[in-house]
């Protein structure tokens, strides 16, 4: 019998796979923030989509309540918070690689505020690793990735956006 503590809930539920980018869990991609417990032992989950109106939301949602029932809590909520708003700085390093592997180019870290501004003028192949890229449309597979094609190997390729 499993003992159902919070590190168990984070557990069962940081495994939850991105609906978009499945090599990707929400803890990877950043979009789970908490699991705790409420006054009345439910299990609480916060969650921040990586943009307002993201449409993998629902299913997100969906598949924390299956993955918490079955790992046997009767009683959860997920809740969405908007503020302060996902950051590409909240991927894991784990997870800019699981990208890498699966053929999309990870986001690069962002300026700290009050710092420099990082002109991004080319995004690293991940195919062939080459820096001579090129933007072809600002979205990408979905809103918060672009698509990108290597002038080397000739390959188009998802890059996440650094928001």
């Amino acid at each position: 019998m499993v003992t159902l503590t919070l590190e168990h809930a984070y557990e069962v539920v940081a495994a939850v796979l991105d609906p978009e980018v499945p090599v990707l869990t929400i803890a990877d991609l950043g979009v789970l923030r908490d699991v705790a417990f409420d006054d009345d032992g439910a299990v609480e989950v916060t969650i921040t989509p990586t943009y307002s109106g993201c449409p993998a939301m629902d299913a997100i949602r969906t598949d924390i309540g299956r993955a918490l029932t079955d790992g046997g809590f009767p009683a959860f909520r997920v809740r969405t918070v908007l503020s302060p708003a996902w950051t590409t700085d909240w991927m894991s390093d784990e997870g800019k690689r699981k990208l890498l592997a699966y053929g999309i180019a990870p986001p690069t870290r962002r300026t700290p505020e009050g710092g420099p501004v990082a002109v991004g003028l080319s995004v690293r192949c991940p195919q062939c690793g080459s820096p001579d890229t090129r933007e072809t449309s600002r979205f990408g597979s979905t809103a918060c990735k672009a698509l990108w094609v290597c002038t080397s190997c000739k390959e188009p390729f998802d890059s996440f956006k650094a928001i």
